[in-house]
This record gives structure tokens, sequence and C-alpha cells, in this order.
């Protein structure tokens, strides 16, 4: 019994060790996505019928005197904010005949009777108070700690691999890469590690002279922070301590800020990139995980403090703002499209067509779910 309790309860068990910090990094990254659309709709004067986070049953809540239902529901997988007008939880639109049957009161607080610009603020606060939340994390992060640097140094060039093939060698410092340049080493793996396969161009300084080279990067597998196998692409140089000279870089509140949008924006690129890359194919199907990948980085960040912790929930938070924005029904970025389509056209999509829609959605939303679930538990 006492194994039993040990393996649940302590800090290296499943409930301390694993579920705590799992349900901690999703539940901030889901309530603050949903108190995006929460606070921008209401600012934009639309009534809210409910606040959720999680799905399924409902384990407590409260109504507030606005009549919003606030719960914590059983499924921790997510959450959603229901306007008033909504069909369902993902704020399809009622057909008609329900719209006809709301009060004058609720009309004008529905949420589809709303003029575009409303609609279109409140659906895209949901991924850009994600966004601000990493901004805020690294924010908060780089003040207290600031940022460890090492200069773009070669120290030394692997035999056989793309930067010796290139000409690289030990003494070259780094001036850009593909035309952007570098001002540390960490620059560099930031551009050349999602660029497996694709040939680019590196500016060197060597003995006071601009040199120029190609290379092509190359897939391998690491071992990351928290101790996940990763595929990155590599040119094969290090740098050390010595031709490094390590800095610690301290920031102001202000420069804090203006880093972490940077850090943020490089995020959000680097993303972008690997879910191009991944549609055609030119990605290792792994990197993608579901709840039960989220879960292991949450134990492995957990044990290596809280800074590690919060910084995953950065991380997660910029992947939950990009999923949401692309162009699928019901996710954000579907919405936004029938809004872009609305405002082009001066009409709405017809209720028959935008059901279509919502359903080919569902199914590519379902099968991307049951493609990481896959990956999760059997697939990787």
């Amino acid at each position: 019994m006492n194994d039993i309790l040990h393996a649940l309860f302590s800090t290296e068990g499943v409930i301390i060790g694993t579920l705590v910090p799992f349900l901690f990094v999703l539940t901030v990254v889901v309530f603050v996505h949903e108190m995006g659309h929460y606070l921008v709709g209401r600012l934009c004067g639309i009534g809210v019928s409910a606040f959720s986070v999680g799905f399924g049953p409902e384990l407590v809540g409260f109504n507030d005197r606005h009549g919003t239902r606030w719960k914590l529901c059983a499924i921790p997988l997510g959450g959603y904010v229901k306007f008033v007008g909504d069909m369902n939880a993902t704020s399809s639109p009622a057909d008609s005949a329900a719209i006809e049957a709301l009060s004058e009161e609720e009309r004008k607080i529905a949420f589809h009777t709303q003029p575009i610009w409303k609609r279109a603020a409140t659906v895209f606060a949901g991924p850009f108070f994600n966004f601000l939340l990493t901004v805020a994390v690294f924010a908060v992060l780089f003040s207290l700690y600031g940022r460890y640097v090492l200069e773009p140094t070669v120290a030394a060039v692997q035999p056989g691999s793309p930067a010796a093939e290139a000409g690289i060698e030990p003494g070259d410092r780094f001036v850009s890469v593909n035309g952007e340049a570098v001002e540390s080493f960490g620059d560099v793996q930031r551009l050349v590690s999602g660029r497996s396969g694709d040939k680019l161009t590196f500016v060197m300084k060597r003995d006071g002279k601009d040199v120029t080279v190609t290379a092509t990067p190359k897939i391998t597998e690491e071992t990351d922070a928290l101790g996940n196998k990763i595929k990155v692409a590599i040119i094969g140089v290090v740098t050390n301590a010595e031709v490094g000279e390590p800095r610690q870089i301290t920031y102001s509140p202000a420069g804090a800020f203006v880093a972490a949008v940077e850090e943020t924006g490089h995020i959000i690129q680097r993303t972008g990139q690997f879910l191009k890359r991944f549609a055609v194919g030119r990605e290792d199907k792994c990197q993608l995980g579901g709840p039960v990948k989220i879960a292991g980085m949450a134990e492995q960040a957990a044990k290596l403090g809280f800074e590690w912790l919060v910084q995953l929930v950065a991380l997660l938070s910029v992947g939950i703002g990009i999923l949401n924005l692309l162009p699928i029904p019901p996710l954000d970025g579907g919405h936004l499209m029938f809004y872009v389509f609305e405002a082009v056209t001066r009409r709405p999509l017809s209720e028959r067509v935008m059901e279509m829609f919502y359903r080919a959605g569902f199914l590519l939303v379902l099968g991307f779910m049951g493609f990481v679930f896959w990956n999760d538990l059997f697939g990787c």
C-alpha cells in the first residue's frame, strides 16, 4: 500500500509529478485563450452564456451578475466561451429560426447579430491573448534572469559535416545566415535547426574579411533540455567558452519586453515554418504530440524547476495560438475566414454551405487529434 501511495502522490508519482504539472500548463493556456474571447466580447457588448475550462460534465461552477455561467468541467483538454445566440460551444451560428426565437434584448447582445469587426475582434482575441501570455512570460524571465549568450564564433568543425564541406573553419565568426544578421551562436542554431535539406548561405568573418559559403543542414537526433529525443538540422559546428566568450545579458523592464516580443516572434516564425514543411512531408511526424507528450514534458519541466514549467506554458501557448488561427472551422481561423468572405461579398455564407464547412472542419480536427494521440501511444 505504501508503495502505491508513493507512486501516486510523491513528487515523483503520477499525480503530483505528472498530472498536476500537466493540468497547470494546460489550464493556464486554455484559461488565457478563452479569457481573450471573453474580455473582448464583453468590450464589444456581446453577451456571454458560459465560460468553461474543460469539456463534459460540470464539476464546479457559479453564475455571475451578468448571467454568465463560469464552470470547471471534467475533461481538461480545452475550453470554450459560449456567447448569446451560439448554437453550441464552438460558436456555430444558430439557424434563422433559432435567431428569430431570441428576445429583442437577446438579439442586441447576440454574437451573430454583431457587426463583422466585433465578431472578428472577439474571435482573434483568443489566439492573440495566447501570444500575449508568451510575451509576458519571457518578459518576466528576462527581467529576472537575463539571457546567457555565446559569440557566434566557430571553435570546431565536425569532419565530414556540411560545414566542413562548405569550407567553414575554426575561428570563423558568423555574420549572417540567409541574409539575416546574427548576434549570438543561439541565433545561428535558431536559423539552421528547422531548415534540413535547404541550401543556406552563410557570411563568415575570417581574418577581417567577409567570406560567403553555402551549406545544406542535415537532420540529427539530439536530446533537449527536458530529456526528449528531438530531430533538428545542424551544419556541424560547435563553440566553447574560450572562443564563445559567454556572457550574461541583463535587461531593464522595457528592454525585457522588447526582447520578449522578438523571442515570441521567432517562435511563431519557427512554428509556422515547421507546419509548412510538415504539410509537404519534410518534417518528422513524431515531432507532433498530444496530451500524453505534453504531460511528459510537463513532468520533466517540473523536475527542473518552476521557471522551466512556466517556459513550457509560454511555448505551448504559442502553439495553441497558431493552431487556432488555421483556416479550419470550427477553429478561430475558420470563423475569421467566414468573416473575410462576408466582408468582401457583403453577405454571409448560406447556412447550408456553412454547415458543410463545419462538418468537414470537424472531421479534419478529429483526424488531427487522432493522429497526435496515435503518435503519443503507438506511432513514435
